[in-house]
């Protein structure tokens, strides 16, 4: 393969991850790095440096077209941010010093993880939704667009949803994730929001939370140009796609769809982990 078709499939992939990534809040970044150290065999290092600068390009593409649809909640996104960014600069400090095969482990086990929790249908909370004291003091209740009008909700259990989110950020620098599969389930299982604002708020925090992870890789040198712009290049457009047909997709679909792409990867990566292929 030379570098002229080596790049095109790099960008194709990239495409395709940025529109998934776009529709259920994964940022792109969970599936490119299995793609390019499963399919393309770049070292996982180096993919997990490129998927960074791609997560950050998901999020300024798609974030701000969620935003002014009024899917976002901009006050949630910017409280939970604090914990993520301090956890991403925390996970990048230590994903240089533990084995390729380790970061593939842990990553497939949180991708199976996700899969599970993420496609459930969350039970509905009965009766009229009680937010969460500080949830109503930092004003982070809101609604969404439905095509019946706009749809109230409310956050709850705010404490919770801001540690797990100092967990997703350890992923997001351990593995270059952006960490939006947790932060999805943080907010959609943990928080009681609806998915869709689940989703499109995530990609909002991920382009933070993956900035402060990406300064680290940089300053090691994990970062290379050659393979970054491409993947930044498909990720950015898919994602645009992906925010135009977010808003018309049902729940159901989006759950399905998020569970069903990083259930594969997830135990393509722990598999490739055991047999030590990366």
């Amino acid at each position: 393969m030379n570098i002229i078709e080596f790049t095109l499939l790099v960008w194709v992939s990239s495409l395709l991850a940025g529109f998934v990534g776009s529709l259920t809040g994964l940022g792109g970044g969970i599936i490119i790095t299995p793609v390019l150290t499963l399919a393309l065999g770049v070292d996982i290092r180096y993919a997990i440096g490129a998927t960074l600068v791609s997560v950050i390009a998901t999020s300024s593409g798609a974030a701000a077209a969620y935003v002014r649809e009024g899917f976002s909640n901009i006050r949630i996104g910017m409280f939970l941010e604090i914990a993520t960014t301090l956890g991403a600069v925390t996970g990048a400090l230590f994903a240089t010093k533990i084995s390729t095969g380790t970061i593939s482990m842990i990553f497939g086990l949180v991708l199976l993880y996700s899969a599970y929790a993420s496609s459930r249908p969350r039970h509905q909370r009965a009766g009229d939704c009680q937010p969460d004291p500080l949830a109503t003091r930092l004003k982070m209740n809101g609604s969404y667009p439905t095509p019946d009008g706009p749809k109230a909700y409310c956050a709850q259990a705010v404490p919770s949803g801001f540690s797990l989110m100092f967990g997703a950020g350890i992923l997001s620098g351990l593995l270059g994730i952006g960490s939006g599969a947790v932060k999805v389930i943080a907010m959609d299982q943990a928080m009681g929001l609806p998915f869709k604002v689940s989703t499109t708020t995530s990609n909002f925090m991920i382009g933070v939370t993956a900035a402060a992870s990406a300064g680290v890789y940089l300053g090691r040198g994990y970062i290379d140009p050659g393979l970054t712009m491409p993947v930044m290049l498909g990720v950015v457009v898919g994602s645009l796609v992906g925010a135009r047909v977010l808003t018309h997709a049902k729940t159901r679909w989006l759950r399905l769809l998020f569970g069903l792409a990083i259930g594969i990867l997830a135990i393509e990566m722990i598999y490739h982990g055991l047999t030590g292929r990366l």
